[in-house]
């Protein structure tokens, strides 16, 4: 290229820049004119009182529409929507509950004050406790005798109340215990079976054994029997019935003739002391 041509080009270069510097000019000239403009717009009267009354009709029409949508009823349902809910309630079964029968009236309890029969049964049963507790009491020994004594004497004496033996035959009875055995329930050292049996001593008199020493051999019963003084009693008393006019006979003399001893005269000296133990047993 010459150098016209580049003289060329540059002109036109600097034309061109020329002009869009004044453009760009003209309109950073015009821009602050339509912002003057539109300030002074904003800031006159009419058009301040005519946003605020746009401004508040929007805000009233907001909180109309906020207040009706808060204060309208609700939609009531469609006729034909009630219908079929009733028709369905009428199609379901019965619940269980409807189908319970109904619930038992509930009784009066029994009152909780106590009758007079419950009160009154621990005390009669208390009574009738102790009655059959209560033990009747052993014999309290008279005239010298000791217990075991006592209680065969009493023994002797019961088997002649239920006999119905007079009160003579039973002071009759226990005088000859008193000589015979010393009211002792006694084994006889030559019957080796009356040692096994219960008794209160041992006696040498040949075979006697018992409270009376009456002899197994003279049919007065088997040794077992006449070891028992219940027995023995009732085979003396039974054997004293037996003799004609005992009553009328002396203590000795009745005891004679049942025992026929070979000391007749013995049982005499037993007579005071029997009738007191006989006195304190009837």
């Amino acid at each position: 290229m010459d150098r016209g041509q580049d003289n060329g080009a540059q002109a036109g270069r600097s034309a061109d820049t020329g002009s869009t510097d004044q453009v760009t000019g003209r309109h950073r000239a015009a821009a602050p004119r339509r912002l003057r403009r539109t300030r002074a717009l904003l800031s006159s009267g009419p058009f301040r009182v005519g946003s605020v009354a746009a401004l508040a009709c929007c805000l009233g029409a907001v909180v109309f529409v906020e207040s009706q949508t808060a204060t309208a009823p609700a939609d009531p349902a469609p006729a034909n929507l009630l219908a079929e809910r009733a028709a369905s309630a009428e199609r379901q079964p019965a619940s269980r509950a409807t189908e319970r029968a109904p619930a038992p009236t509930p009784t009066a309890t029994p009152s909780s004050t106590p009758s007079a029969t419950p009160t009154a049964t621990p005390t009669m049963a208390r009574t009738k406790v102790a009655r059959v507790s209560k033990k009747p009491s052993r014999p309290t020994p008279v005239a010298g005798l000791t217990q075991a004594q006592m209680d065969n004497a009493h023994t002797i004496v019961q088997v002649g109340v239920k006999m119905d033996i007079p009160r003579r035959g039973l002071v009759v009875a226990i005088a000859t215990a008193m000589q015979e055995s010393n009211l002792y329930n006694l084994a006889s050292g030559v019957l080796p079976e009356s040692l096994n049996l219960p008794n209160q001593g041992v006696g040498y008199d040949h075979d006697s054994v018992g409270l009376f020493q009456q002899r197994p051999s003279s049919g007065w019963g088997t040794v077992a029997d006449l070891m028992r003084p219940a027995y023995a009693a009732e085979r003396f008393y039974a054997a004293l019935l037996q003799i004609p006019g005992w009553q009328e006979m002396s203590v000795t003399g009745a005891a004679q003739a049942v025992q026929i001893s070979a000391f007749p005269d013995a049982y005499a000296q037993h007579e005071g002391r029997a009738g007191t133990v006989v006195g304190a047993l009837v």
